[in-house]
């Protein structure tokens, strides 16, 4: 029967009787290497767990605490907000860059107060000296030198 217990081809009912004739104190010499196995599996059959085993697991097992958190709208539109920023930035450095290299002109525009813009300098005439400051104006016009293109107005 033990050989037949090592090939794994006998039922419980045999197994228990295998495991009480090992458990006996006369087991032959030759057969007690054999009583170490089956004391083992008796006594692993007798081990169970403590009735406050489940309250010691959960004891050591920490609970998971979730906190609502709440969202703002600002919060939601933050990133669609730095968005619209980031294009914004770009569209206007573009419009810059098209603006410096596909210029040819050299003269500075500025915008006068009225929303034209010129490229010769502005001048202002008070009425008091108005003779006087209109002189002034066509002296320094004159020094201006002038690239070989007309001035646009």
């Amino acid at each position: 029967m033990l050989e037949r217990y090592w090939r794994c081809e006998t039922s419980l009912e045999e197994e228990v009787q295998l495991r009480d004739w090992f458990l006996r104190e006369d087991v032959p010499a030759h057969l007690v290497r054999y009583k170490v196995w089956f004391v083992y599996q008796d006594q692993q059959q007798n081990i169970h767990l403590d009735e406050d085993f489940d309250r010691k697991v959960l004891d050591q097992i920490e609970v998971a605490v979730v906190k609502a958190h709440r969202v703002s709208v600002w919060s939601r539109l933050v990133p669609l907000m730095k968005a619209a920023a980031v294009i914004a930035v770009m569209l206007s450095l573009g419009t810059v860059m098209r603006h410096t290299l596909l210029t040819d002109e050299v003269d500075v525009i500025m915008p006068d107060t009225i929303g034209r813009q010129i490229t010769s300098p502005s001048v202002a005439f008070s009425v008091e000296n108005v003779e006087e400051d209109s002189q002034q104006a066509l002296d320094s016009l004159k020094q201006i030198e002038y690239p070989e293109k007309s001035i646009k107005r």
